[in-house]
């Protein structure tokens, strides 16, 4: 089969053009037809999204046609032979023609529920996030989970699968291998290997940790592999890789992210921001090109407070904001920070630490790219998105302390629930949080993330309840705002209660809008993929933030799968998204 280019689908009619595009979406003729209209297509993402935006913008009835145009997985069309020659080759490459016994029935079984919940099949893009295939339990696994799923969700995640198996096709057919995303999408499986988890699958790193070691040294030598002049270690565990510029004296551009994660956490949170400016410096170094000015990619040690509540300590020490009263810190263990550094065979000492913040004048600005961590660009079928800001937070670390007693003696009047003011309270954050919905800048957020009663018993009054606070929105004003209603509803709930309230700030940070000029590079940089610009704030925190308090900084999006879900092992992206990463940042590298 001969390669189909641009040049030949926007000069053809339109029969020629539907006939060109046979295939890519299952027996749905009018999908092309309508794009139709859209010529000429500037790239091949172009095409892809407009044919995304065709279904989008359909009826119900021609989005429940589309689904219902697919074969079930392993159903009775692909035993009798009836599949069409793209649904055959890609249920093949999943290994679906090759079941056993047992996982057939499974897959029957599934379908069944899934036809009598839904009233459509099941879709799964069963080539994958990288396009080679899944393997029949991550299938099978898929296909029970969403099974759960309201219809209405499922139903838009059904398109979802049916645009990424399109994606393939028309991969297929223009003779296109996303080769960096592919390369950005391995890399993150390989660093993923480093885990302080035993069990298979959870990716847990925090900061100092050997899986956290292991994850600066693969850095630093792929790095090195990739083409960098200088790589090192720096005294708080930040890997820091400069790929140098033709002019000494010029500013240099700063790039990167964070390689610590929550516990049981995804792969490319923070990690993609670091993994795509790498690809980066490789094609350039294969090309032979130097920037007029040094490129500076730093993987930053620690963002996430997980083990440490030392929030952002990666890059705050880059801008001077590294508190030394963090040194004394303990964690669970009671292993102090400063012991948890030189056991890392970190420095460990205030002076080097200090000696890592950078002169804001020396640099153009700070740029990253990050994984949405959310579900809006999926929602959107948009690959890509540039921030506009992103929101301030508070966090807190808190407690109720009341009285602990029988269960089965204390009368419902005279208790001191610790639990029950705690829950309480989770309301009533929930609540306040939801009255800026409407808010002209935007919405606020509030979580209470952990809930811990000390040890609790099924027949005791809980004492003691510790608890998180994570409060954010989209200015300064509106976060302090909703941060003294939630404390004056804390301290309310526990004097009306008769329980004690402790609570300890661990982390202040301030809303950060990104700069004009650069948040317009990027735009210009997913202009020039053939894509709309869709801007949107980022509801979570990110190292940017902290770049943002010396230089001017920047933030590039890519939608998440999964509904956008991350700090989630389901927390996954495409190869050809990630190539889209690598060619926007390379865009915005080469601009003057």
């Amino acid at each position: 089969m001969s390669t189909l280019t641009l040049h030949q689908l926007n000069a053809a009619d339109e029969a020629g053009f539907v006939a060109l595009l046979d295939g890519v979406y299952e027996h749905s003729p009018w999908i092309a037809q309508t794009a139709f209209a859209q010529r000429p297509f500037r790239s091949l993402p172009h095409l892809k999204h407009a044919l995304a935006q065709v279904v989008r913008q359909a009826t119900l009835d021609q989005q429940l046609g589309l689904i219902r145009a697919h074969p079930e997985l392993a159903g009775k069309a692909a035993v009798a032979g009836e599949l069409t020659a793209e649904s055959t080759n890609e249920q093949s490459k999943a290994g679906l023609t090759h079941c056993t016994a047992d996982e057939f029935a499974r897959l029957q079984q599934l379908n069944a529920d899934y036809n009598a919940r839904f009233g459509f099949p099941f879709i799964l893009a069963v080539r994958g996030p990288r396009g080679e295939g899944l393997s029949r339990q991550q299938i099978i696994d898929t296909f029970a989970r969403r099974l759960q799923q309201p219809a209405e969700i499922e139903r838009a995640e059904c398109l979802r699968n049916i645009h990424r198996i399109a994606e393939i096709r028309l991969n297929d057919k223009f003779g296109v291998t996303p080769t960096e995303g592919n390369l950005v999408w391995d890399w993150a499986e390989t660093l993923a290997q480093h885990t302080e988890a035993d069990t298979p699958g959870v990716l847990t790193v925090t900061y100092g940790t050997q899986a956290h070691q292991a994850c600066a040294r693969w850095l630093q030598d792929t790095m090195l592999a990739c083409g960098f002049d200088q790589v090192h270690i720096d005294a708080v565990g930040n890997v820091v890789g400069l790929y140098l510029g033709t002019d000494p004296s010029a500013p240099r551009l700063l790039t990167g992210s964070h390689y610590d994660t929550v516990r049981n956490g995804g792969k490319y949170d923070g990690r993609l921001g670091i993994l795509v400016p790498m690809a980066c410096v490789q094609r350039l170094r294969q090309q032979g090109q130097r920037l007029p000015y040094t490129l500076e990619v730093v993987g930053f040690a620690e963002e996430e407070g997980q083990r440490y509540k030392a929030t952002f300590l990666g890059s705050g020490a880059l801008v001077g904001q590294f508190d030394p009263a963090w040194l004394d810190q303990t964690d669970a263990h009671g292993i102090r920070l400063q012991e948890a550094m030189t056991a890392a065979g970190l420095p460990g000492d205030l002076a080097s630490i200090q000696a890592l913040k950078r002169d804001a004048t020396q640099y153009r600005a700070f740029v990253e790219v990050h994984i949405e961590q959310g579900p809006v660009l999926d929602a959107l079928d948009q690959p890509l998105g540039v921030v506009s800001s992103i929101n301030g937070s508070a966090r807190y670390t808190g407690e109720f302390i009341g009285q602990a007693s029988h269960a089965g003696t204390t009368p419902m009047g005279q208790r001191l629930d610790a639990a029950a003011a705690a829950a309480e309270l989770v309301l009533a954050v929930e609540q306040r949080a939801a009255q800026d919905a409407a808010s002209p800048h935007g919405p606020s957020v509030g979580t209470v993330g952990v809930l811990q009663v000390p040890q609790g018993s099924v027949n005791v009054v809980p004492g003691r309840c510790s608890f998180t606070l994570d409060l954010r929105a989209p200015t300064n004003a509106q976060r302090d705002a909703l941060v003294n209603d939630v404390l004056a509803l804390a301290q309310g709930i526990a004097e009306r209660r008769g329980v004690v309230l402790k609570l300890e700030r661990s982390l202040l940070a301030s809303a950060a809008p990104s700069h004009p000029d650069w948040q317009g590079r990027w735009a210009q940089a997913v202009q020039a993929l053939g894509l709309p610009v869709f801007t949107l704030p980022s509801g979570a925190g990110h190292d940017a933030m902290k770049l943002h308090e010396a230089m001017p900084q920047a933030m590039l999006f890519v939608r998440g799968g999964n509904q956008g879900i991350s700090h989630n092992p389901l927390e996954t992206i495409t190869n050809d998204d990630a190539q889209l990463c690598v060619d926007a940042f390379m865009h915005l590298l080469q601009q003057p």
